[in-house]
């Protein structure tokens, strides 16, 4: 089979059902939540800055699952499915927490069938191990090579991004200030964060055979091997993959440097009933 031209590859848009369905429902949700059920509850507006946030993170859902971007990384390049899968894990989650009030998320910590639950995942040290042992697993290159052969399979390991994902960056961006870290805690653990990347990412970097069999038999796209498309990959997770990790660890070291530890003061995920 020969390789796809750039028109070609720039034609290949995906509308799988459920990826649609998935992402219309977030959407009709968020507008409940920031419509009807605001009102009902007597809060404040969202603000355009918040509901600009969840655009954007619907925006890189987009990207990532039903652009050409998604074709390329199942069946082409290891460094576009890289790409693809640091915008679930690395950027929607930060931006979908970012647009979500405090008093939304609150009654998940309260409600006695999911407190136990979501107060354990959001412990700083489970989080951040929770993560990356995702991460790290999914690479293991039989069960890549299975996500590339199975689509139940593939959906699974995206769901699983997002939302541990999600819970790893709740100790930084939780829409419940009480149970963000202070901004020493977050340099740390931010760091901690960044460097689980860039170890992964240098193993691709720097190995010297492909670890993943469908891409040694995929068509080459532009030319581009399959043990430099390899590097590429690890490359772009290194480099790219730890901006927002490296942007977030920056604003956290200014905020501490200014005096502002006492800001975030929440050492433990632990919410009470004073939260709305």
């Amino acid at each position: 089979m020969a390789a796809p031209t750039t028109g070609e590859v720039l034609t290949q848009w995906t509308w799988e059902p459920s990826i649609v369905i998935g992402i219309a429902l977030i959407s009709l949700g968020y507008a409940y939540a920031a419509g009807p059920l605001r009102r009902r509850r007597g809060e404040p507006p969202f603000g355009r800055g918040r509901i600009a946030l969840f655009i954007t993170a619907q925006l890189v859902l987009v990207l990532a699952l039903m652009s050409p971007l998604d074709e390329l990384g199942d069946e082409y390049l290891f460094s576009a499915h890289m790409v693809q899968h640091l915008l679930l894990a690395s950027l929607w989650p930060p931006l979908i927490l970012l647009s979500l009030p405090g008093w939304l998320v609150a009654p998940v910590f309260r409600w006695r069938p999911t407190a136990s639950l979501a107060q354990f995942f959001v412990l700083p040290a489970i989080a951040i191990i929770f993560f990356n042992v995702d991460i790290y697993l999914w690479h293991i290159p039989a069960l890549y090579d299975l996500t590339l052969e199975n689509e139940a399979v593939h959906i699974l390991e995206h769901l699983t991004f997002m939302a541990f994902g999600v819970i790893n960056w709740w100790p930084i961006l939780s829409p419940i200030k009480e149970q963000r870290l202070s901004y020493p805690l977050q340099v740390l653990y931010l760091f901690a964060d960044g460097m689980f990347m860039m170890v992964l990412g240098i193993v691709f970097t720097f190995s010297p055979i492909v670890f993943y069999t469908p891409y040694l038999s995929a068509p080459r796209v532009w030319g581009i091997s399959a043990l430099t498309d390899q590097q590429l990959g690890g490359l772009i997770m290194w480099y790219p993959g730890n901006i927002p990790y490296a942007v977030s660890l920056i604003a956290a070291f200014y905020k501490w440097f200014e005096g502002g530890e006492e800001a975030n003061p929440a050492q433990s995920p632990t919410i009470g009933p004073h939260l709305s």
